[in-house]
């Protein structure tokens, strides 16, 4: 019995993202795709006509999930510096949960060959800015420093790139969403702290 389209296309990303995780996204063939759903590589052509097309979509879906993923913190109970952690620890227990998502993010390949793809992940990283902005404009700590919200937002996503990165380099051997928690409260205790006095001298005391 013969699959409705929309239902095989998600079993085609499915398993792109399946490999990618595995094997990393610069080596996946559209046969490997193809054996993985149990198709041939014609049929996964009717679905997809270029390997870019079906590449897209793949970004579309990751894409979709980030979008949940951080409204379901927005939307949800507590104040800006409750929602920041939460949104900060959803976004990493969301990598971690998919790898492949870092995989493709950090392939220069994958992106140099493909400028629709970049884009997209662009676009994301500056939504998830944009949400972290938000969330330090409505609390206290960048009032308290005196600091730009848009840039203790950046500094935030590069505690997040960074981590992500240190976590694939390491071999997923810690814990991506726990090591977050306790670099971001330490981060935003040095927003916390007085004017002249460091994080480290607190902490000492």
């Amino acid at each position: 019995m013969r699959k409705p389209a929309p239902q095989r296309k998600r079993e085609i990303v499915g398993a792109v993202l399946d490999l990618a995780a595995k094997g990393g996204p610069d080596r996946l063939t559209m046969q490997a795709v193809a054996d993985a759903v149990d198709l041939t590589q014609p049929a996964i052509f009717r679905h997809f006509p270029a390997k870019k097309d079906l590449w897209g979509e793949v970004a579309r879906s990751i894409a979709e999930d980030m979008t949940q993923c951080w409204q379901g913190v927005l939307c949800g109970a507590g104040g800006p510096e409750e929602k920041l952690a939460a949104l900060v620890s959803a976004q990493l227990s969301l990598l971690e949960s998919r790898p492949a998502i870092l995989a493709i993010v950090f392939s220069h390949e994958l992106q140099f060959e493909n400028a629709h793809l970049r884009r997209i992940f662009h676009g994301l990283m500056m939504q998830f800015h944009g949400h972290l902005q938000g969330l330090l404009a409505d609390g206290r700590s960048c009032a308290r420093a005196g600091v730009d919200p848009v840039d203790a937002a950046f500094l935030i996503v590069a505690l997040v790139q960074g981590l992500a990165l240190r976590w694939s380099l390491t071999g997923r051997t810690f814990s991506l969403a726990g090591e977050g928690r306790r670099l971001l409260e330490l981060q935003l205790a040095g927003l916390n702290a007085p004017a002249g006095r460091s994080t480290c001298e607190g902490t000492a005391r």
